[in-house]
């Protein structure tokens, strides 16, 4: 059967010294034999797998010999054109030799040959993204040295067709699945269904099919020169740096595309060398609930992929117990050893050859949020780490996974399209796609997703009624995207796969149709949209959950708030935590169905006295709406904005609406038609809204002003305190400030004087436009407070509109014209510079002016990083995104003070 093997490459001789030198960088790492050239700390050149085997090396524990190829290596090889660096391929066969003299056999020796593992490493875990190439330095003469050496011909065969499917999927891109229909068919034609249930014979046929398969995909003979093998394969691990897969789990987990991956060279150890060998991979402790509890999985004669790619059901770890005690106690006296030595939850892979334990790999375990807070609590119970640390195990972020309700993972579901994902949670529902009929479906009992092409402020109603939210159009920050967040409604938008025929109630992807009041399910946290009832779990605030949010209290110095419109939207922050409101929009509390129909009366009405009548019937419904809010909120600032929206988002649209308005007023169609005409805008986001509104028609603001105030003091004289924070929108120039300002401390004083009580208020600006931050210092002169509203700052200072940038940001964050989506998270050197440039100017004229934000940014961890720097007060975000906020800001606190920051496992 064996072929003639090609004449093999021979090792280059030992680098001279003086050649060494001009080599100038170390690009090759060793351990083996219990001492190692690298340590844990080591992670940035030697990645996170190379970093463990050199540390438990260095600890004495049983690991085989190898090597790592640096992660700079990696970087020059693609900065010369995908070409190994100058000196690293001499280094690899110098420290090649070493692994030999270790392991007490050569590479390429048909004899007595060294096989290797060729594994990838990057510094931070990226499980599956990248690629490994186990049992290299097989051909047909180092086989039969290794059937010689092993007296073991089924293992040697089988170790060959392993390193034929893995060198032939990896390295040179063969669909593996052929490789895989080529082995069921000899299992279905011997009738087993196990590859244990094969025998030497077995594996003999499906070795030369396999060379046969590699010969007719690539054209070439499967590569037999083992020097040959390893040069290829260090190229396809560097190669998968930047591999679809790696590419998309870096940019969902915000890891920067230039670190590049190390590459280990290991010397194989065999698990599939009979019932006593093995192989298995777990953890420290339970990663789903932080259970201290040894977790993992074992295979009798398998190798690891077995276990990882799901290819046999693996047994529980008691398992081994039962079957090898000594091995058992052997492997939790190491996983104690490390966890001790580590101060963290780890994950563990071993293989057991013989009889004989060998460690593969160490490293910080990735977990649930639920086993994240667990194990950091213990773990500042246990005494390993301190409470500092403990909030820096947990990345922000992690907390969604509490927050919400999550499809059931052990569920098998049909993804049938995939979008932004925009709120965090899971929602079940039939598919509606109005506002109207999501409401009244919901009032008959009925869960519903509201599916629209885009929301708009008018859609309040059906959004608040629906379980989740589904745009085909959006982005991060669009209506629906903000509104979603606000509401802790799971939110999709931007999924541009679905196609919504609205006349006639469906919408397609590829084939599938999805009509009206057909079941869909939405994974808020994935973007997925999922045909049918998928089933969802809520999750339960475990006990560590509120231990973490009492330790960033005490640590943070700026305070969370929440954006809340609604007394439950209060109450949900006030329960998470929140230290007052920072926005409360006014103009959601105008879309009920009495409100809207008078405050259109009130836009359509041609003189003050006919606006006046129509804000006098909206007044208590405002007022009720404020007394709810502080009635929660007691004792807590509540910042409102006064209407801020443009007036033309608020009238009719469709010819019933209107008709509807007419007969309600008593005017004519064309008269409203004509009024709607005259209230168009080009660019309504730069047009006749905010303070603008407030100047042209003041009768408005003093409404809402009057409602305010007449909450605050009929609560006042019950005994409740309120603290008012009165925000005006859009102010560019001090002028405007001043006008409103004055309206709105009069009214304020005569609420106050009809009340005969006296409520300690505040009025402040929002600071949203660029002229605004530039002239901070003459705006605090009138000023009490900035809040920075960074969504229509950045929209400002970008020039551009959030609504319709998502058709091209995403183009511009793929080709590296900027690093991240502006919306999501604050641009620090544009728009962060203009926020402290009026940070500065306004606390230079104001020194106590109370500064804070309350764009979407809020929530964002890295955004309320950069407002903890430049000094605000505080950040308010949705009430859902509160804890994230809270932990957000204590971790920014810790980062000032120099301490290493740990990326959190998920």
């Amino acid at each position: 059967m064996a072929s003639k093997t090609k004449k093999q490459t021979k090792p280059l001789k030992k680098v001279s010294k003086t050649k060494q030198s001009k080599i100038n960088k170390k690009y090759v790492y060793y351990f083996g034999d219990g001492k190692a050239e690298g340590t844990a700390q080591m992670k940035d050149l030697l990645g996170g797998k190379g970093a463990g085997l050199a540390e438990m090396t260095n600890l004495g524990i049983p690991v085989p010999s190898g090597f790592t190829i640096t992660t700079e290596a990696c970087r020059e090889y693609f900065k010369q054109g995908k070409r190994f660096p100058n000196g690293m391929w001499e280094e690899v066969l110098t420290h090649l030799k070493r692994v030999e003299k270790s392991m007490g056999c050569k590479f390429g020796d048909p004899k007595n040959p060294l096989l290797v593992s060729v594994r990838s490493g990057a510094k931070f875990s990226m499980p599956g993204m990248m690629d490994t190439v186990l049992n290299l330095g097989l051909n047909d003469d180092t086989l039969k040295g290794l059937i010689d050496k092993t007296n073991n011909e089924r293992f040697a065969y089988d170790t060959y067709r392993r390193f034929i499917t893995m060198f032939g999927s990896i390295v040179t891109d063969i669909d593996r699945k052929k490789f895989e229909d080529l082995l069921d068919k000899v299992k279905e034609k011997k009738g087993v269904k196990l590859d244990t249930e094969l025998d030497a014979k077995d594996f003999k046929a499906i070795v030369k099919k396999y060379k046969e398969l590699y010969k007719k995909e690539t054209g070439k003979e499967f590569p037999s020169d083992p020097y040959e093998q390893l040069k290829m394969a260090i190229k396809a691990v560097f190669d998968s740096w930047y591999g679809d897969r790696a590419v998309t789990y870096r940019k969902l987990h915000g890891i920067p595309d230039d670190l590049g991956t190390a590459c280990n060279i290991v010397a194989m150890v065999y698990g599939n060398m009979g019932e006593n060998s093995g192989t298995g991979v777990g953890f420290t402790r339970n990663p789903s609930t932080g259970e201290k509890r040894f977790f993992a999985e074992f295979l009798p004669n398998a190798q690891g992929e077995d276990v990882v790619a799901g290819i046999r059901t693996p047994l529980k770890i008691e398992e081994l117990k039962k079957r090898m005690p000594k091995i058992y106690a052997q492997l939790e006296k190491i996983c104690e050893k490390l966890e001790k030595h580590y101060r963290d939850m780890l994950d563990i892979e071993f293989t057991i050859q013989e009889g004989k334990l060998y460690m593969l790999q160490t490293r910080v375990g990735k977990r649930t949020a639920a086993a994240a807070i667990k194990i950091a609590v213990d773990m500042v119970n246990e005494k390993l780490i301190d409470k500092k640390t403990a909030l820096l195990r947990i990345e922000p972020e992690q907390l969604n996974q509490l927050l919400h309700p999550t499809i059931d993972s052990t569920a098998n579901v049909k993804v049938i399209a995939k979008g932004l994902p925009a709120s965090p949670g899971a929602a079940v529902g039939r598919v509606v796609f109005s506002a109207q009929d999501a409401e009244e479906w919901a009032e008959k009992g009925e869960r519903v997703i509201l599916v629209r092409n885009e929301t708009s402020p008018e859609d309040i109603g059906g959004m608040a009624a629906a379980q989740g939210i589904l745009t085909a159009r959006g982005g991060m920050t669009s209506h629906a995207a903000v509104v979603g967040r606000g509401m802790g409604k799971c939110c999709v938008v931007g999924c541009g796969a679905i196609n919504i025929n609205e006349e006639e109630k469906y919408f397609t992807v590829s084939d599938i149709k999805v009509k009206e009041g057909d079941y869909i399910t939405l994974n808020g946290t994935t973007g997925e949209v999922i045909l049918g009832e998928a089933p969802l779990v809520m999750p339960k605030l475990p006990q560590e959950f509120y231990t973490i949010m009492k330790w960033s209290e005490e640590i943070s110095r700026l305070q969370v708030r929440a954006n809340a419109d609604t007394p439950k939207d209060a109450r949900v922050a006030r329960d998470f935590g929140a230290t007052g409101i920072g926005l409360c929009r006014t103009e959601h509390m105008f879309f009920d169905a009495e409100r809207i129909k008078a405050f259109r009366e009130m836009i359509v009405s041609d003189t003050v006295e006919q606006r006046r009548k129509a804000l006098d019937k909206i007044k208590p419904y405002q007022k009720e709406d404020f007394i709810g809010i502080f009635k929660e909120m007691k004792g807590l600032p509540v910042t409102i904005r006064l209407l801020d929206p443009p007036l033309h988002e608020f009238l009719p649209k469709t010819e019933e609406e209107i008709e509807g308005l007419s007969n309600d007023m008593g005017v004519s169609v064309r008269r409203i038609k004509a009024k709607i005409k005259s209230l168009e805008e080009f660019n309504p986001m730069l047009g006749h809204r905010g303070c603008r509104l407030g100047i042209t028609y003041p009768e408005v603001y003093e409404m809402q002003v009057r409602a305010i105030m007449e909450a605050a003091c009929e609560l006042a004289k019950k005994k409740i305190k309120v603290i008012p924070e009165i925000m005006i929108p859009l102010v560019a120039h001090v002028n405007e400030l001043k006008i409103m300002k004055d309206l709105t401390v009069r009214t304020a004083e005569e609420v106050m004087k009809a009340y005969n009580v006296k409520i300690k208020y505040s009025v402040g600006t929002m600071i949203e436009l660029a002229r605004a931050a530039i002239t901070a210092d003459q705006i605090a002169q009138e000023a009490e407070f900035f809040s920075f509203g960074t969504n229509d700052l950045t929209q400002s200072v970008y020039g551009l509109s959030r609504d319709d940038a998502g058709k091209f940001l995403p183009f511009y964050i793929d080709h590296k014209i900027i690093d991240e989506d502006p919306f999501i998270s604050i641009d620090t050197e544009g728009v962060g510079q203009i926020m402290e440039i009026a940070v500065k100017r306004g606390r230079k004229t104001n020194k106590n002016l109370k500064l804070g934000i309350c764009g979407e940014h809020g929530g964002d961890p890295a955004s309320i990083e950069f407002c903890h720097k430049i000094g605000l007060n505080y950040v308010s975000c949705s009430p859902y995104r509160v804890p994230i906020a809270k932990l957000a800001a204590a971790h920014a606190k810790l980062k000032e003070k120099g301490r290493e920051v740990i990326r959190a496992s998920v």
